[in-house]
């Protein structure tokens, strides 16, 4: 397995997430991997962000290895909807996704095995809109 690139997270999705985790129930699959991504990811005030970056309520184009791209919209557990393409943060896809910026790619373990996903861009960012405190 490669390294995995490394990661931006703003400071309040940081927050909002480990609440999140906090509260998980024991032995919730994803959990782990993504307060491990939490802990290893660089965190920046809102403002700060690079428009790149894919954080809470981005949507991005993304492509895993072998599929044709896709917009993905990553999103807290109670608005995921994939007829929507609204991936919960909690999905193992959605947890790879945190905090990568376009170009970037990343191997993550899915159901099926080992996947990769790469960020073809992000084309909606809520910092980048000015929406710094959804």
């Amino acid at each position: 397995m490669s390294i995995p690139p490394p990661i931006i997270v703003s400071s309040l999705d940081y927050e909002r997430l480990f609440r999140l985790l906090s509260t998980c129930e024991y032995g919730h699959p994803v959990a782990p991997g993504l307060e491990a991504e939490l802990e290893r990811a660089d965190i920046f005030e809102p403002p700060a962000m690079p428009p790149d970056v894919v954080t809470m309520n981005s949507t991005a184009r993304v492509q895993l290895e072998g599929e044709e791209p896709k917009l993905l919209t990553l999103v807290y557990p109670r608005d995921a909807d994939g007829a929507q393409n609204r991936i919960s943060v909690l999905a193992p896809i959605g947890a790879a996704l945190l905090g990568l910026s376009a170009g970037q790619r990343i191997e993550w373990p899915t159901p099926a095995g080992m996947a990769t996903l790469k960020v073809l861009e992000v084309t909606r960012q809520p910092e980048a809109c000015g929406d710094l405190h959804r």
